[in-house]
């Protein structure tokens, strides 16, 4: 019997394939190899192919982002108690607001936790291998 694939790992697919359309892009227009987004494609990978690799890759790619992002927020924090006027994003020109941006990055964060250590996801990966086996 085969389990269907997963809604919210179908979703997290679709999100991992836009982060390394953009990861590949930025690394072409650049020319500097980002591991921090570049390392989406092996998750990526495993994950389509449902290698016995994929889950521990996915939580190690998820811990190294929460890594990332609490060395962001900790930043961002020291530099608005030393000069809270001069903390500012600004892509192509247009400033970012901070707030909802760290809001969409901890829904993004927690979306991939939920997905990483869902039973579902679990089961749908392991049970490839148990069928490739017999």
């Amino acid at each position: 019997m085969s389990i269907s694939r997963p809604i919210p790992l179908v979703l997290l697919c679709i999100l991992y394939l836009v982060l390394a359309g953009v990861a590949l892009w930025r690394t072409i227009s650049t020319g500097a190899v980002d591991l921090f987004t570049l390392g989406v494609i092996p998750v990526l990978v495993g994950i389509v192919l449902r290698t016995s690799w994929s889950l521990w890759a996915l939580r190690i790619y998820l811990f190294i982002q929460t890594l990332g992002l609490l060395a962001l927020a900790t930043t961002a924090l020291m530099a608005l108690q030393i000069t809270p006027e001069d903390v500012k994003l600004e892509l192509a020109g247009r400033n970012i607001p901070l707030l909802p941006l760290a809001a969409v990055l901890l829904a993004l964060l927690l979306f991939q936790y939920w997905v990483a250590f869902s039973a579902n996801t679990k089961r749908f990966l392991q049970q490839e291998r148990l069928t490739r086996s017999h």
